[in-house]
């Protein structure tokens, strides 16, 4: 079988995560591993994070959370999505932490307490600017002391999500922060939060001075950067080689138009490969206009549109052999083209890119665990 191929190299992360370790100073570090760990696979990134010393994991959804559990996860899970009845019973069954970030996440609960149940452990989420899930800054206090009045319960931390830090001007990261303190310093007079924390991948690299007690890192993990407006950027490793296996070469006379479009024709004779991944597994189609692939330490233009299964390769006079790969992106031995490289000519962040690896079809191997 020819499966695209994600290779995911596990002391690349482990690296990548004493980089931030470091840079994080004496802060928790909490490892975003949610849309499954950015499509490197969640269980087996964390996994490897917990053996290396995390102790803290963020993820999106409920469901995130419990395949984490199940897989023998024994670290703190913070899950980030809109609260609901069920994913308080959840919750508590499993140890996880939930996320307040709207008033009638308050009346979930509330009632759970008052049925006799018990309340999960969970984060007041504070909307600075955002403007997306989030209680208000200027409301967070007063829903922190109703839920602690009608629970009980204290919440465990207290945060908010910067928009703007991976950015080269920061004065609105910085007008979020400030918002967010006086609110934090409101919140202290009611109740005691163990965990404040608003620094996300481009604030641990461009706000130094918003570590707090925790940060909050996802892309920095796999290796990179989260834009290409880094003040002081980490020299992480891509976690992360998708490579494509060739299934036919052959050669093409000049001018023959090749792909959807007939856009493509080479101006002399060349060899051309078809390499089995396409945009149904992540290859990003827009890349076809000026996109290449590594190969033997070279780099060969991608020979038309992108198909969903497949694409081509323009070879020159090189001739490599079916059942060799191309690197798509990543680092091996002999090839680097960074996801940036990418993601900068087309115009999707390295976010979109990995993340769109959802297809069943693209093989993960884990290497040097």
């Amino acid at each position: 079988m020819a499966n695209p191929i994600a290779e995911i190299h596990l002391d690349r992360l482990v690296h990548n995560y004493r980089l931030i370790k470091n840079r994080a100073g004496k802060a928790e570090v909490l490892a975003v591993v949610k849309a499954d760990g950015y499509g490197h696979g969640a269980v087996p990134i964390s996994q490897a994070l917990e053996k290396a010393g995390v102790n803290y994991f963020g993820v999106f959804t409920i469901g995130e959370a419990l395949e984490l559990r199940e897989a023998g996860i024994k670290g703190e899970i913070i899950m980030f999505e809109r609260l609901s009845n069920e994913a308080v019973s959840l919750a508590v069954e499993h140890a996880i932490t939930v996320n307040v970030s709207w008033f009638g996440d308050l009346d979930f609960l509330t009632e759970n307490f008052q049925k006799g149940g018990l309340v999960p452990k969970y984060h007041i989420k504070v909307d600075t600017g955002m403007t997306r899930l989030g209680i208000p800054y200027d409301e967070a206090a007063s829903v922190t002391a109703r839920i602690v009045e009608g629970t009980g319960q204290e919440p465990e931390g207290v945060y908010t999500h910067l928009s703007t830090s991976d950015e080269g001007d920061l004065s609105f990261a910085y007008e979020q922060k400030k918002l967010f303190e006086v609110t934090v310093k409101q919140i202290r007079k009611i109740c005691s939060p163990d965990w404040v924390h608003i620094a996300n991948s481009g604030a641990l690299v461009n706000m130094p001075d918003s570590f707090y007690n925790m940060v909050r890192v996802g892309m920095l993990f796999y290796g990179a950067d989260p834009s290409e407006e880094m003040i002081n950027p980490l020299s992480i490793e891509p976690v992360m080689n998708f490579k494509g296996e060739i299934v036919l070469v052959r050669r093409v006379a000049a001018e023959t138009p090749i792909s959807y479009g007939a856009l493509y024709r080479p101006k002399t004779d060349i060899m051309l490969a078809v390499v089995q991944v396409g945009f149904a597994d992540g290859m990003p189609r827009p890349w076809f206009e000026r996109g290449f692939v590594g190969w033997n330490g070279g780099r060969y233009k991608i020979a038309g549109r992108i198909c969903m299964d497949q694409f081509m390769v323009d070879f020159g006079e090189s001739e490599p052999s079916e059942g060799d790969t191309v690197l798509i992106w990543g680092k091996d031995d002999e090839n680097v083209i960074p996801i940036e490289e990418i993601s900068r000519d087309i115009g999707l962040n390295p976010y979109t890119l990995f993340t769109a690896m959802s297809g069943n079809r693209v093989e993960r191997i884990y290497l040097n665990e």
